[in-house]
């Protein structure tokens, strides 16, 4: 597989590939990762290999750091030409990244999984044309939501197999509840401060309304950013009222999900999935998200969980005051949810994307250089 994001960044992709990785290597596949790494000091797992630094560059209302030239075009198709592969699976082909370039080079066996919801001639997919060559070399293509195949078929007029991203459903169901992060009226929120799509100052702003009705209401905020600028901003009177947690390790955000009363994914939008809300519906907590289009269907138009408007923090603020004042509700959206999740967990879901490899693998070719870089591998 090959990962165009930094490894050692959160983020959903990374944690997709990481797991179906660990999932087929428990079923005694051989499985390689290439992936760009920003901390070479980092240990990395047995399966993963450094391609190099990589680069911030704006995607989607988001930064991305990916790995992208000539160096990494070279260790790309070093890693080919060494590893006798049956299948080669490219996370992303079609954006500027290791993924692009690995697809550019090789031949056989392709399957692509593309993740981005990206409208109509905008950002880097404003460049399809370009990337049309490369995009009809995948002998499959999955989709992770009907909104990442639309995007797929409105920029290259190709089709998809919709795969939603897998989750270890298990470990967010019997995580264990931390005192650090329960209570009667904890709400809780993971995400990348940097990124205002994240809607981080959306959940802030309801704050004083919620307040206001549950004085004794805790906003617990989870994820990588400065704290500082956004505690300045809130009244000094709810300072306490909010607490900065940092960038939580896996089992201290299984526990998180599984001991706060409510989730809530206020991002504004450049979302084709949300990973995050499976985990929380998993965990047997309620869930609130804003009324995007991936998050309408993962909770299934407020039956798996609670929808409110786009970018209105006095809606969400209405919404979680009749939660938190309705524990028969807040069970039942629970409930709901976690039924909901079981489709998400990977013994589905990687089920579901072994019969796309196999599919692939079924002409009994392996993957290799293409005929214009078997050359350079000589050189």
């Amino acid at each position: 597989m090959v990962c165009p994001y930094g490894w050692d960044t959160p983020g959903g992709v990374q944690t997709h590939i990481r797991d179906l990785a660990e999932h087929l290597i428990s079923e005694g596949h051989y499985v390689s990762v290439l992936t760009p790494v920003s901390d070479d000091s980092l240990e990395l797992e047995d399966y993963v290999v450094n391609a190099g630094k990589p680069i911030p560059i704006p995607v989607n209302g988001s930064v991305a750091r990916v790995l992208f030239g000539p160096i990494a075009s070279s260790r790309a198709k070093q890693w080919i030409a060494s590893g006798d592969f049956d299948l080669l699976h490219l996370h992303e082909p079609a954006i500027p990244s290791l993924s692009l370039l690995a697809c550019s080079a090789a031949e056989g066996p392709l399957v692509g999984t593309f993740h981005v919801s990206t409208p109509k001639k905008k950002a880097i997919y404003a460049i399809g044309p370009i990337l049309e060559p490369i995009v009809e070399k995948l002998t499959a293509r999955i989709a992770v939501s009907e909104l990442a195949r639309s995007t797929l078929k409105d920029h290259f007029e190709t089709d998809a197999v919709v795969i939603p991203n897998g989750i270890d459903g298990q470990k967010y169901a019997n995580a264990i509840i931390s005192k650090d992060y329960t209570g009667e009226n904890t709400i809780g929120f993971i995400g990348r401060f940097e990124e205002p799509r994240k809607g981080l100052q959306v959940l802030l702003d309801s704050l004083p309304i919620v307040a206001r009705f549950i004085p004794d209401v805790l906003y617990l905020i989870a994820g990588p950013g400065e704290s500082k600028d956004y505690l300045k901003q809130i009244n000094p009177e709810l300072r306490g009222r909010v607490k900065f947690l940092g960038l939580l390790s896996d089992k201290e955000k299984e526990s998180f999900l599984k001991s706060i009363q409510i989730y809530v994914a206020p991002n504004t939008g450049g979302e084709s999935f949300g990973i995050i809300l499976t985990e929380a519906l998993s965990a047997g907590t309620a869930v609130v998200a804003s009324d995007i289009p991936a998050f309408k269907a993962v909770l299934e138009n407020g039956e798996a969980g609670a929808l409110f408007q786009n970018e209105d923090s006095t809606d969400l603020a209405k919404v979680l005051v009749e939660l938190l004042r309705d524990k028969d509700r807040r069970e039942k959206l629970a409930s709901n949810g976690k039924l909901s999740a079981q489709k998400y967990d990977w013994q589905v879901v990687a089920e579901q994307i072994e019969s796309v490899y196999e599919m692939a693998i079924a002409g009994g070719q392996r993957v290799t250089l293409s005929s214009e870089n078997r050359f350079w591998s000589r050189r």
